[in-house]
């Protein structure tokens, strides 16, 4: 008897257990709205730190940490950032030779930094064909960077040129002409910092 109790009573949950679902297209079609901003600032401030690091000369690049190795006897430390590419770290080095050249000029109100993380020449009457090229040669090199470190983070050029001009006109020293947005008016402007 107790089997049959439980037969009958296994056949009753089959039997509810078995619905039977009917499935219809909606009479209006299903409208999905993803937004998605992906956040990459930290990233670049990251590879920005990393390069300006080689370019003040507080840090230079390091190789891999692994096991015991004999290759670095044989071969000199010239690699890339992680995943920069070492167009990027040529660049660096090469700002970095040209930096004491470009901070005196920037003492001088002869170059500024400009709100695109470039060189601008402020005083047409004191620049030498030489400052013409070095600023030629500086904003080249700081194209370079910011193509690698966009390509590296999926972001635009525009982008990281925003992030690294914060960065180059907050570590400019005194005396320097930095274009800043000013806050009243909601333009940008030179001023000396």
């Amino acid at each position: 008897m107790k089997t049959k109790v439980l037969i009958v009573l296994f056949v009753a949950v089959l039997a509810l257990g078995c619905a039977r679902v009917r499935v219809e297209a909606p009479k209006e079609a299903i409208k999905v709205d993803i937004s998605m901003r992906l956040d990459v600032y930290q990233h670049v401030t990251k590879d920005i730190d990393e390069i300006e690091n080689i370019v003040s000369g507080n840090e230079q690049p390091k190789a891999p940490t692994g096991g015991q190795s004999m290759l670095p006897s044989f071969i000199g430390t010239a690699y890339a950032q992680e995943g920069l590419g070492a167009d990027v770290e040529s660049a660096a080095l090469r700002r970095k030779d040209r930096r004491p050249q470009l901070l005196e000029l920037e003492s001088q109100g002869v170059v500024g930094e400009n709100r695109l993380g470039l060189v601008s020449i402020r005083r047409f009457e004191n620049a030498s064909e030489s400052t013409k090229s070095l600023v030629i040669a500086e904003n080249n090199d700081r194209m370079a960077i910011y193509e690698g470190v966009a390509k590296k983070n999926g972001t635009s050029v525009d982008e990281v040129q925003k992030i690294y001009a914060k960065r180059l006109q907050k570590d400019a020293p005194a005396g320097t002409p930095i274009e800043a947005l000013n806050e009243s008016s909601g333009r940008y402007s030179w001023q000396v910092k």
